[in-house]
């Protein structure tokens, strides 16, 4: 018994151990993905974790993604990662030089903290994101300036729904 919790401590310590990659960011997709290259001429498309930007079509879509290439575009960034999604991108916190570009996002008002994966956080950055989120609607930057903000996640699940009943309609 001894040594299988011993086992499991050591497995559990290896899991949690995040990985690394740096190179240059050649596009940014959206407000929260972005594709970097790296000195092996690799590319990687990065989600960036923990934060959700408005959709393309989406109020602040646009913006978002502009506010994200401003701040990397041809630029070289860490990711710090421990998972792929289900559609193999990395999902990662984006860093250029020490500073976490995914807040940057929150703090600019350009995306929400992703709640449903605030679990997947540390306690600091948890803080941190939450933090930046109410001082951007408290100074009414970025989506916040929006009477109505809709959330990503609402945005998508209503457009799964138009689609459900334009299928059902046709």
């Amino acid at each position: 018994m001894r040594h299988t919790a011993a086992f499991l401590l050591i497995l559990f310590q290896v899991e949690a151990q995040a990985d690394n990659l740096s190179g240059r960011v050649v596009r940014v997709t959206d407000g929260d993905t972005i594709v970097v290259l790296d000195s092996n001429n690799t590319q990687h498309k990065i989600r960036l974790q923990a934060i959700d930007a408005p959709e393309r079509g989406q109020a602040f879509g646009t913006k978002s993604k502009d506010n994200l290439s401003g701040f990397v575009a041809g630029k070289t960034v860490s990711v710090e990662y421990d998972k792929l999604d289900r559609y193999g991108r990395v999902i990662g916190k984006v860093l250029l030089d020490g500073n976490d570009m995914n807040l940057e996002q929150v703090r600019a008002g350009m995306s929400w903290p992703y709640k449903k994966y605030q679990g997947e956080q540390t306690q600091a950055d948890r803080v941190a994101y939450s933090d930046a989120e109410m001082d951007a609607r408290i100074h009414g930057r970025g989506l916040w300036a929006d009477n109505a903000p809709m959330a990503p996640w609402d945005y998508r699940k209503a457009k799964r729904q138009q689609r459900k009943d334009l299928e059902a309609f046709m």
